[in-house]
């Protein structure tokens, strides 16, 4: 007898038979079911297209006029979408008399010229008594001259743009309430001129001022991001020019904006609250130097005076200066969060 022989035996046969009988009669009950199982499946699918296809011409004239306003919600993004992107390449060409209209100052550029020149005599006085060296002193007057008026007027401008960022979700809800109780979006923003707090009460005047010299709402409010280039400002414009244009609830598209708004100011508030500790370790480390050098002054005048008197120590206070403009430059990039 072979080994195949003994290997069958009759137990193995019996499996062997069973198996082949549940797969013959698992495959004619799948032969007659399945059909009918792919026709129920098929039908479903008709069945629902059918249901998701318009019945009346009310309805294919509805989804005709969602594609339309889908289109020109659409054209009108990419039309915004180019503007900002030749804003943003004009933003680093800004010229001062614009800078100083932002900063909310009503100067000419002479006034601004008889500013830098008083500051430049003040602070050649100042250096001059304080180190009597002639050119600490016209360091500090040239530093007077052409740095503090610049500094002053970005310094006014970013604390207005602040100002604005906090009145403007209160605007917002001004004009939502007035939509809603029927009053038209022109004379919502003319509430919003009246009752608003500085500046965005001076920037929605200019917008009434505008309108009636003739041009539209919806141009004149596009105007807003030029005088404020915040992007607050910008998404306002969007809203009010989309809904001018193609249609949908001012009211409800407005009180989404306010939301928006007052998450993006809440964010801000977050980032500041976390990055106070950063921002305090590298003040403290930045102030560190003068005030060690000012301690060995008061302890030890002669010794810490080489460093003013000689060449050697002249040299080594300017890679020292250097060196800290390089530090406090390097930490300023890394607690300053771009939002």
């Amino acid at each position: 007898m072979s080994a195949f022989e003994q290997f069958l035996t009759p137990e193995i046969t019996g499996i062997a038979v069973a198996v082949l009988v549940m797969l013959a009669v698992g495959g004619i009950i799948f032969s007659l079911f399945q059909p009918a199982l792919s026709g129920t499946k098929q039908r479903d699918k008709r069945m629902q297209a059918v249901a998701a296809r318009p019945q009346s011409d009310g309805q294919r004239k509805e989804l005709r006029d969602n594609d339309r306003r889908k289109r020109s919600i659409q054209d009108q993004l990419k039309d915004f979408e180019e503007r900002q992107k030749a804003k943003h390449d004009k933003q680093h060409k800004v010229s001062l008399k614009v800078r100083m209209e932002q900063a909310g100052l009503a100067w000419e550029m002479k006034h601004f010229v008889i500013f830098s020149a008083i500051s430049c005599v003040i602070f050649l006085i100042v250096g001059y008594v304080a180190s009597g060296n002639v050119l600490v002193a016209g360091g500090l007057g040239f530093a007077g001259a052409l740095g503090f008026p610049r500094w002053y007027v970005s310094s006014k401008r970013k604390r207005r743009f602040n100002a604005f960022l906090e009145e403007l979700p209160n605007g917002v809800d001004i004009i939502v309430r007035g939509v809603k109780a029927g009053l038209p979006l022109s004379d919502c923003i003319k509430v919003v001129a009246k009752e608003a707090r500085e500046p965005v009460a001076t920037e929605f005047r200019k917008i009434t001022e505008t309108q009636v010299m003739g041009i539209s709402l919806a141009d004149a409010v596009a105007r807003l991001p030029d005088r404020v280039p915040v992007a607050e400002a910008n998404f306002f414009a969007i809203v009010v020019a989309i809904q001018q244009k193609a249609g949908g609830g001012l009211a409800e598209a407005l009180s989404n904006l306010s939301k928006v708004l007052r998450g993006r100011k809440a964010m801000k508030g977050k980032i500041k609250a976390l990055s106070a500790e950063a921002k305090s370790s590298a003040g403290i480390i930045a102030c560190m130097p003068p005030a060690v050098g000012g301690i060995m002054f008061l302890i030890a005048p002669d010794y810490i005076m080489m460093l003013f008197t000689t060449t050697t120590g002249n040299l080594i206070i300017g890679g020292c200066l250097f060196w800290m403009f390089c530090g406090v430059m390097v930490m300023r990039a890394m607690i300053n969060f771009d939002f």
